[in-house]
């Protein structure tokens, strides 16, 4: 009746005062013989419960939900509620989004963000990695392993951080600043006893490499080899750093020298290179929220931070495991528990220092992040390993 009603042109109030019906239902009557005809508007009604239930409803919406938007000639990339509802209607599924909504979340249905996974492209990835964790697990008490590169250029400057604050301190960093200086930091973290050996440079070239092959010769002398790992920067891979290990290492027994061997990572993948870790340490404890007054004044404090931490792992020296869990007493492997405590040292040591609890919480999560990635995993418990079986 109240359709008719309206079919005529009577005003929806005055039909509705006249049925005695709510605004709801009238409009739930026009809609469904508005989409339906008189198919749908005397069609027997299924309760909302099992409606959610039935397969072909639910099997209507999670193929259009699956499907993209622009399919349907919808410019987005995502669904909404309205449009699912809408094509869901052009289908023969006249449905509310609160069904929609239901049938999606009791499904398990949930939003999340995609996470952006380190890859790399190099064709050798996997060899790459192998022989890595191969020289890592057999590395020899007269051997040493480098994990080396480069932090920056930067500029010394006042810098942003995280840090407390008092109630009502505004806490600000001018965004355009004058620079005092730019300084270029090369470090090489020795693997298995956790010492760093750094100096500054000028530049990000060959030479600079090779200056960094010497000081470690020179400072490692007492090694019969030396591993240098480090990414696939072109400075890192030239013809002529190659032709200058040869060089070094036709001079070495005569001179007294260890021999130098390279072990590249992979392409694209810097996210394996240990001693990124080791200046993050470092720029939280030294750079976040300095304001140095000169480059001079900075790299006197770099030079503090690093000889400070080589002190303090040298005075404490991951402790070896006896055995493992099965009762082996041979000391040739560490349990699981051994191999995250070497892993948390080797990698944010700097940060757990501290008397706060705040660095030791980021040093954690951060450790977290890039324990997610499997090959990772195998190169740190590798390194981690022999570090134990060493010390």
């Amino acid at each position: 009746m109240a359709v008719l009603f309206l079919e005529r042109g009577i005003k929806c109030s005055l039909v509705r005062s006249f049925l005695h019906l709510s605004e709801r239902s009238a409009r739930s009557y026009w809609e469904r013989y508005r989409h339906g005809s008189t198919v749908a508007l005397f069609a027997k009604r299924m309760n909302a419960r099992r409606k959610s239930q039935d397969d072909r409803i639910r099997q209507a919406v999670f193929a259009l939900l699956h499907s993209p938007p622009s399919a349907h000639g919808i410019n987005r990339t995502t669904w909404k509620m309205t449009d699912l509802q809408r094509i869901l209607r052009e289908q023969g599924q006249s449905i509310s989004r609160d069904l929609i909504s239901a049938i999606i979340e009791d499904s398990g249905f949930k939003w999340r963000k995609a996470r952006i996974v380190l890859t790399s492209s190099d064709p050798n990835y996997q060899a790459k990695i192998e022989t890595i964790v191969k020289i890592l697990s057999e590395l020899k008490n007269d051997e040493a392993f480098f994990s080396i590169d480069e932090f920056g250029p930067f500029a010394v400057k006042k810098r942003a951080g995280r840090k407390r604050v008092a109630p009502g301190e505004d806490y600000t960093v001018p965004q355009q600043q004058k620079s005092k200086g730019n300084l270029i930091i090369k470090a090489a973290l020795e693997r298995s006893r956790n010492q760093v050996t750094h100096f500054y440079s000028n530049k990000k070239n060959t030479q600079e490499m090779i200056k960094t092959m010497d000081l470690l010769r020179i400072q490692y002398r007492n090694c019969t080899t030396i591993y240098l790992s480090w990414d696939a920067a072109s400075w890192h891979i030239s013809q002529d750093l190659t032709m200058h290990v040869k060089q070094r290492n036709d001079e070495a027994l005569t001179e007294g020298y260890p021999i130098v061997k390279t072990a590249p990572l992979p392409v694209g993948a810097q996210f394996l290179n240990v001693i990124e870790s080791v200046f993050s340490g470092m720029a939280r404890a030294i750079l976040h929220n300095s304001d140095y007054c000169s480059v001079e004044a900075a790299k006197d404090a770099i030079d503090r931070y690093y000889a400070e931490r080589n002190e303090y792992f040298r005075a404490h020296p991951i402790i070896r495991e006896q055995g493992t869990r099965s009762g082996d007493k041979s000391g040739s492997e560490v349990n699981f528990t051994r191999v995250i405590i070497v892993k948390i040292a080797s990698f944010v040591g700097e940060w757990l220092q501290s008397d706060g609890t705040d660095e030791a919480e980021d040093a954690i999560v951060d450790l977290k992040k890039r324990w997610r990635n499997p090959d990772f995993e195998w190169l740190l418990t590798a390194s981690a390993m022999t570090t134990a079986r060493r010390l």
